[in-house]
């Protein structure tokens, strides 16, 4: 019998995920982690795929950077990887500027079947077509093809530095336009102060954030198109209800620092059974004595107290979360389902949409399950959050509603109308770091076709606040 034919439309896959564990042990989660990705690939097989990254380089990232790099020309260059004939990939790098640095990585690969895929230029304000694969890095604040802002640190005042912010770009695949927001908001200081009330100050100062981003995702400066928000979000269960839940019978013992009477510490004992324990609660402790509940039907039961998202119900929309808690599984080898005594589990990693993006998607869902929501590596220790991934196809003919975009439109970069051309090496000047750091320049910067003026957007390595951007052959040379 003949094999069932694939799916008809354009397959898209998005992927978040935090992977600063990744930096720390690359010989062991690393590899772990792309052989889970590249199963998820093969299995999806998309034509357009997104991949956010956040913690981008670990916590030391100066220390990492050798290990970056190692990362990135795995995933440009691989065999699972190699019908992705274009890329572009956006690392902000330049971790010595606290104003700026948000550690984060976006990554877009697009199969060598697709075409006619356009990036937005924020600055000229007209779609591009995407050639070649190109990196971008260093500094992104002058790189048009993106938005980049680090949160200010007003918003987290009880930490002195944070790497939380956003990276937006654009699209236009199978004529649909989107915008693609990687994001990072801020986290739970202390399991302590976020046990106080309900719904914990972080959970305010998360609100702050995202509200924010979605703000200006949708301001005036540019047109309006549907989008997609995925990366870590942080967003945590009501503590104060999953602890009351979770300890209905106990009593609570309180625990003070002798020096300044502060609360260091709460025990959750049960009134009997000998008063065993069922929780204790530091500023970087949750130990509940039974983790089977956070995986019982993939710990669904306590989708109840994840109400961070209600607050935006009118904005931002989410599938149905079939997957066990995203955050925190242990890191350590033959421990992938083992939550971390750290944090209580919750979805930390998060792929959500405005209204008119989920009625495309809704619209797309058959019998054959063409949309999947799930998270990756289940099974496998792949760090401290695990991947979490959209999967879903655009009907042909079908468009994100009220957001069709035309190819004769005058909104595209170039001539009255962009045909389809064949596929080669990007005309923009190749700027690569060989070993002692010099610039090396390739063609004369061609003229921008509406402005009369040399493409200034790719600039020669400097760390000093330009962009740098990296073609790929050099790259690896």
């Amino acid at each position: 019998m003949a094999g069932k034919a694939a799916s008809p439309g354009t397959a898209v896959l998005l992927v978040t995920a935090n992977v600063g564990s990744l930096f720390d042990d690359p010989e062991t989660l690393q590899k772990n982690w792309l052989r889970e990705f590249y199963q998820v690939v093969h299995t999806h097989k998309p034509h357009f795929m997104a991949l956010h990254c956040q913690e981008f380089g670990g916590k030391n990232y100066e220390a990492s950077m050798s290990h970056v790099d190692k990362f990135v020309k795995e995933l440009l260059s691989s065999d699972a990887m190699k019908e992705y004939s274009r890329a572009r990939v956006y690392l902000d790098e330049n971790f010595r500027s606290q104003e700026h640095f948000t550690a984060l990585g976006s990554f877009y690969f697009l199969h060598e079947s697709l075409k006619n895929i356009y990036q937005f230029d924020f600055k000229a304000k007209k779609y591009k077509k995407v050639t070649g694969k190109e990196i971008y890095s260093d500094t992104l604040e002058s790189t048009p093809m993106l938005e980049k802002e680090k949160f200010p640190q007003d918003y987290f005042p009880e930490c002195k530095w944070s790497r939380k912010g956003f990276i937006r770009t654009r699209w236009c695949v199978a004529d649909c336009a989107f915008d693609l927001v990687n994001i990072h908001l801020f986290h739970d200081a202390s399991n302590l102060v976020a046990w106080e009330t309900s719904p914990s100050v972080y959970s305010g100062i998360r609100h702050k954030a995202l509200g924010y981003v979605l703000d200006r995702i949708i301001d005036q400066r540019f047109e309006k198109v549907s989008y997609f928000v995925f990366g870590d979000f942080n967003f945590r269960l009501d503590s104060k209800s999953v602890v009351e839940t979770l300890c209905t019978k106990a009593t609570v013992q309180t625990v003070r620092a002798a020096d300044t009477n502060e609360v260091v510490k709460l025990v959750f004992r049960e009134s009997d059974n000998d008063r065993k324990v069922m929780l204790q609660l530091e500023k970087k402790l949750f130990d509940y004595f039974n983790q089977e509940v956070f995986h019982d039907n993939n710990g669904t039961a306590l989708l109840e107290f994840d109400k961070e998202l209600s607050v935006f119900k009118d904005r931002l929309y989410e599938l149905d979360i079939s997957f066990p808690p995203s955050y925190p599984y242990s890191e350590e080898s033959g421990q992938g389902q083992r939550y971390m005594n750290t944090r209580c589990p919750a979805w930390c990693d998060r792929v959500l949409m405005s209204p008119s993006a989920r009625e495309l998607i809704l619209k797309s869902e058959s019998e054959e399950k063409v949309v999947t929501y799930d998270h990756i590596g289940p099974n496998v220790c792949m760090g401290d959050h695990k991947p979490v991934f959209l999967a879903f196809r655009i009907a042909p003919g079908a468009a994100f509603p009220g957001v069709f975009v035309p190819l004769t439109s005058d909104r595209f970069h170039g001539r009255e109308a962009m045909p389809p051309t064949p596929e080669g090496p990007s005309r923009d000047p190749p700027v690569a770091r060989r070993a002692g750091g010099s610039p090396v320049h390739g063609n004369p910067p061609e003229r921008h076709p509406l402005e009369g003026r040399p493409h200034t957007s790719l600039q020669p390595p400097d760390r000093s606040g330009t962009a740098s951007h990296t073609s790929l052959s050099c790259l690896f040379m």
